[in-house]
């Protein structure tokens, strides 16, 4: 098994900064994609960034511009830092990571979440 956890949520205001990290450790042989997802009050959970192993991204269109993901692979770690907050990224924050452990085997993990509040 492969275990997430997830760091660095809070409360800030609107316009300011954040980053958000996240751990994996496990029996780990290869992680291949790795991302961001958020789930707002009465809402679904919607993806955030994924970035892949070769560090090719992917953003939702409402945090272009002003969310980055980034990894890495030696210490498995995921980080999205995030500029420029807006209310509307009020949300629990959830790490997942997709992969290989213990030589062979596939894992789809995820994190607890941690919670992000933007205050306007």
């Amino acid at each position: 098994q492969v275990q997430l956890v997830e760091s660095g949520g809070g409360l800030v205001q609107a316009g300011g900064s954040l980053r958000l990290s996240c751990a994996a450790s496990g029996r780990i042989f290869r992680i291949n994609a790795m991302g961001w997802y958020r789930q707002a009050p009465g809402k679904q959970r919607e993806l955030v960034a994924v970035i892949t192993r070769g560090d090719n991204t992917n953003y939702a269109d409402s945090v272009k511009g002003r969310f980055t993901i980034s990894r890495d692979n030696a210490q498995n770690m995921l980080y999205l830092q995030m500029n420029s907050l807006k209310p509307e990224d009020t949300a629990v924050y959830y790490c997942n990571a997709e992969g290989i452990y213990f030589g062979t085997l596939p894992f789809d993990s995820w994190g607890q979440g941690t919670q992000v509040t933007v205050s306007s």
